[in-house]
This record gives structure tokens, C-alpha cells and sequence, in this order.
């Protein structure tokens, strides 16, 4: 008996530990941003800027988080506001929930977040709007929050997009008569016509609580069956990646490619994964005989796709959805409310077309 009190005080003991120390990270990380933002303040109020916002990111190093921030800032400097991407400011690997309650603690005058569904997080933007702290929700939205407004992309649409990809990709093997598959032995079969069925798999975030990405893969499969020919069979499947840091993404697209049979298109909904399956056909020598559809238009992926190992990727503006952002604040802060939604606009980028985007000649066209 009094063993079992010795560890149930032991166990009470651990928990108390473990709180306290909880407790004074999140005290010393709120002191650390405090002075932060004194200092900030102290060299920025020369400039006299109005407004103070925070970004709050997955990957704030990531070239898709730095181009929507890109688009931040240079909004903010327009309207005379100071936009700071909150997980470059600290050394400690802080979450994205311990990063809003530091912001909220702070007092900021606007929180741009890239938010999912969780009761975690709708929590904490309510708590935000209830201290008269205006949210922007960007990229991933909670809808069952107080958030103001919600800055992405259109989820179905951009399904309709690759489901269309899918579809030429399976014209262009009807075209050319010829396919060519490879066993696990690297053993190399060419065959006539296009295979039955055409296997199709979808990599997935294992861990997102956001419904954009059920809607996603709703707009792939309905425009598949919607607009395929008569005749042809597409099998669609879903594989769950663990997409929270790049080695664990790149074991388990590898898993993937030491399968017996692979897929015949791979289509990728994050710029992280479509590196990692890009650099696996590379290594396993599956050019041309696996299709990659991509995400977003990094410099890797846009040379990958004129060296024609991925057939095409999505582009986002994500300089138009940075400045999508402040706006609304600007508008939310001088009017007290904004647009329900902003929608940034897509583009399909492949070989037809990839000469625009190689070594700045976009910016140029333009």
C-alpha cells in the first residue's frame, strides 16, 4: 500500500514538474517578445507607423512563407503598418498555439495565422477577437472561430485543376502508345496503350485538421469522373505523409518508391513533398515513368518541370495573399469589419509555358 501512494506522490510529483516548467517557458518566451517589441518600437516609432501585425507561419523559412510575408510587408509599409513574421524573431522552436498566446499577450494590433480546425486554435483566436485583436486566418482557415477573415486559395477549384492534369496526362500516354512500368527488380516492361487502371495516389497531410483539403481531393475525383473518356479506368488513393519536418516526408514518399508497384501519377498538395517525390524519381532512376504534379513554383520545382522529370505544378500568388491580409486588417481596423473571404489566384505552370517563369523572365513579362 505504501508503495502505491509512493508512486501515485511520485506521479503527482512529475506532473507538477512538468506544469511548472511549461509555465516558465511560456512566461520567458512572453518576456522575451515584450522586449522585443520594446525594442522595435524604439526604432521604429521615428517612422511613425500606425499599426503593429504579426505573422504566424508553419515554416516560417519556407520560399512559400517568405513570398506571402514578401507581400505583408511591402502592404504594410503602403498603409503605414509594421508586419513582423513572428517565428524568425525567436531562436526556440515555439508552436504556432504558443506563438498566438504571445502575440495575444503582447497586445498586437492584428494576427495573420495560418490556422487549422483544431478546438486548440479556435480557442485562442476567439480569445484574440475578444481582447479586440483582429485575426486573419491564412492559407488554412478555422471556420468555427471569431476570426475576421479567411486569405487561400479556392480548394475545389484547384482539385478541378489537377483532376484536368490527370486527364491530359492519360491523353498524352493515348497519344504516344506507348507505357513503360518497372518492377521492384528495376526490370523495365514497354507496353502499347495506356494500363488499366491508371493509378493515381494523392499525398496527403497526415496530421491537418483543415476540411480545404477533403474538398481538395473532392474536386479531383468528381472532375475525374466527370470529364474522363469512356473506357479509361482511374484508381484513386490516398496516402497519409507525415509532412511535419522534411526527413520524416522523405521516408515515407521512399516507402512509397520501394513498393512493387507504383503509381502512375503522383500528385502533391505541399511544396515539401513535391521536392521529396522530385529528388526520389531522381534517385531511383523512375524519370518518365512516374507523373508528378507539383505544388507551388520553387526554383527546384521549375527547373525540374523544364527538365521534364514533373509534368506540372500549381502556382499561388503568395504575394497577392500576403497583401490580401493586410488589407483586411487595414480595412477591419478602420471600418470594423471586412470581407468574409479573399481568394489568390492560381496558375498551372508546365512545359508549355515554363520558359516564363526560368530565371526571373515572369517578373519581366510583366
Amino acid at each position: 500500500m505504501n508503495q502505491i501512494n509512493l508512486k501515485k506522490n511520485n506521479y503527482k510529483g512529475y506532473m507538477l514538474i512538468t506544469l511548472m516548467l511549461v509555465l516558465i517557458m511560456t512566461i520567458a518566451g512572453i518576456l522575451i517578445f515584450f522586449f522585443y517589441i520594446n525594442r522595435f518600437r524604439i526604432v521604429t516609432d521615428a517612422n511613425r507607423y500606425e499599426h503593429y501585425y504579426v505573422m504566424i507561419t508553419e515554416d516560417a523559412k519556407s520560399s512559400l512563407w517568405q513570398s506571402a510575408y514578401e507581400g505583408a510587408y511591402k502592404a504594410g509599409l503602403e498603409n503605414n503598418s509594421y508586419v513582423d513574421l513572428l517565428n524568425s524573431s525567436f531562436d526556440n522552436n515555439y508552436s504556432k498555439e504558443d506563438l498566438m498566446r504571445i502575440a495575444i499577450a503582447s497586445d498586437v494590433d492584428g494576427i495573420i495565422v495560418a490556422a487549422d480546425e483544431s478546438a486548440e486554435m479556435t480557442d485562442l483566436i476567439n480569445e484574440a477577437a475578444e481582447q479586440g485583436i483582429p485575426v486573419v486566418t491564412l492559407y488554412s482557415d478555422n471556420t468555427q472561430s471569431e476570426r475576421c477573415t479567411f486569405v487561400g486559395i479556392g480548394s475545389y477549384d484547384l482539385g478541378r485543376e489537377y483532376g484536368r492534369e490527370v486527364l491530359e496526362i492519360v491523353q498524352d500516354k493515348q497519344n504516344s502508345g506507348m507505357q513503360v512500368s518497372t518492377d521492384s527488380k528495376n526490370n523495365v516492361t514497354v507496353m502499347t496503350g495506356v494500363p488499366t487502371p491508371v493509378k493515381v495516389t494523392v499525398l496527403v497531410n497526415a496530421y491537418t485538421q483543415d476540411s480545404g483539403q477533403n474538398i481538395l481531393c473532392s474536386g479531383i475525383q468528381e472532375t475525374i469522373e466527370k470529364e474522363k473518356q469512356d473506357g479509361v479506368e482511374i484508381e484513386l488513393s490516398l496516402v497519409s505523409i507525415d509532412d511535419t519536418n522534411a526527413f520524416s516526408a522523405e521516408e515515407a514518399i521512399r516507402d512509397i518508391f520501394m513498393e512493387n508497384q507504383l503509381p502512375d501519377i503522383i500528385i502533391c498538395l505541399n511544396e515539401l513533398n513535391t521536392t521529396c517525390v522530385y529528388q526520389a524519381v531522381v534517385d531511383y532512376n523512375k524519370v518518365g515513368q512516374v507523373n508528378i504534379l507539383g505544388y507551388y513554383d520553387s526554383e527546384t520545382i521549375i527547373n525540374a518541370i523544364d527538365r521534364n522529370v514533373i509534368y506540372a505544378t500549381i502556382s499561388i500568388d503568395t504575394i497577392q495573399m500576403g497583401k490580401f491580409c493586410v488589407d483586411a486588417l487595414t480595412e477591419y481596423n478602420t471600418y470594423g469589419n471586412t470581407s468574409q473571404f479573399f481568394m489568390a489566384d492560381i496558375a498551372l505552370i508546365n512545359k508549355e509555358n515554363v520558359a516564363l517563369y526560368l530565371g526571373g523572365e515572369a517578373e519581366d513579362e510583366e
